[in-house]
């Protein structure tokens, strides 16, 4: 075989595990648009530094997304066991409404308030674990109940008004810096982080694809289904606790009624578009993580371009389904159709 026979087979071979990995087409997406928003929209690759912290348009798709990567985190997770979790956004303003009361009407330090909500939102979490693995509740069934609850629950705590306060160290989680970068980063990075690492170096990770993969030869092999699942759901109650925390640290108000509305739903499709199967199976963290982010970039290209807030809602469907349909047999079918009939090497 020639040499540069042997190089087109290599770089085939290459090209072909490449698009057979899920989390390739969403990082291709992300890449494409960064680069058409790099060329044609004016200051969107500037950075400038003012008092030791970095501005640009880079920096805000990464600090706003914040809140979603976090959802997704956890989303994630969920998903593979075959779960779903709606309740994520109403679980955003349960544990703001608890941080902020505890900072103005009992006068708890920081500390202590962001425990306690993380404490609770994590308990909302364990609560959809409970309705899911030992009631027996659909997850969409289960979460959705605390969808409405949770921010009625909410709306109820804080008497259905908005909390303002003025407490610059509980302020600091989302409008601080570190290295110059927001907060915010870091506490996406330290959580995916940790994530990763139980996901992949221990048996946790193993324990979640196998339940997603087929949960009753998982129970027959002895790991504890109801655990796993229940733990899960904590955890994403967890994240989204921290993500709200990061959304009403950053507005220095509990709004129950607009926080983290929506935004399960872009967590969920993040979820899938990053690469994990609603089916269940192997979670995919970088790729929900690359997904959230394509969300937002998509959303600040459009607030930078003037397009109104309708209108972006609709291109960022038609986003999501591209990127979704270009990780399909489908779409794979297309690519061989356009390369045409493969030529053999004498």
């Amino acid at each position: 075989m020639k040499p540069e026979q042997t190089s087109s087979s290599g770089v085939r071979s290459v090209w072909r595990s490449l698009r057979r990995n899920p989390t390739f087409w969403p990082l291709l997406a992300l890449l494409v648009l960064l680069l058409y928003n790099v060329i044609f929209t004016p200051n969107f690759a500037r950075l400038e530094v003012r008092d030791g912290r970095v501005f640009g348009s880079l920096i805000d798709i990464l600090q706003n997304g914040a809140p979603v990567m976090l959802l997704a985190t956890g989303m994630t997770l969920v998903i593979a066991v075959t779960g779903i979790d709606l309740s994520v956004g109403s679980v955003m303003a349960i544990a703001g409404a608890v941080a902020a009361l505890l900072l103005t009407g009992h006068q708890q330090p920081v500390v202590v308030a962001v425990l306690l909500a993380l404490a609770v939102a994590f308990v909302a979490g364990l609560w959809n674990g409970v309705l899911v693995t030992f009631v027996g509740l659909q997850p969409i069934v289960a979460t959705l109940i605390l969808l409405v609850t949770g921010r009625g629950l909410a709306q109820a705590l804080t008497d259905d008004q908005k909390i303002r306060f003025e407490v610059p160290a509980f302020e600091y989680i989302a409008n601080g810096s570190l290295f110059g970068l927001p907060l915010p980063l870091f506490i996406v990075a330290g959580v995916a982080l940790v994530t990763l690492a139980v996901l992949y170096k221990t048996a946790a990770g193993l324990y979640i694809e196998a339940i997603g993969t087929n949960a009753r030869a998982a129970r027959l092999c002895g790991i504890r289904v109801h655990s796993v699942r229940l733990l899960v759901y904590g955890f994403s109650g967890l994240c989204a606790g921290v993500a709200g925390l990061i959304a009403t640290a950053d507005i220095k108000e509990a709004d129950v009624a607009n926080c983290g509305l929506y935004l399960e739903l872009d967590a969920i499709l993040a979820v899938v578009i990053g690469g994990t199967s609603l089916t269940g199976g192997r979670p995919r963290l970088i790729g929900a993580l690359v997904g959230a982010t394509i969300m937002q970039t998509v959303t600040v290209t459009l607030q930078m371009r003037g397009v109104i807030t309708e209108h972006t809602l609709i291109i960022k469907a038609v986003v999501a389904i591209a990127v979704c349909f270009m990780q399909t047999p489908v779409f794979e079918q297309v690519l061989l159709r356009l390369r045409g009939p493969a030529v053999r090497s004498p």
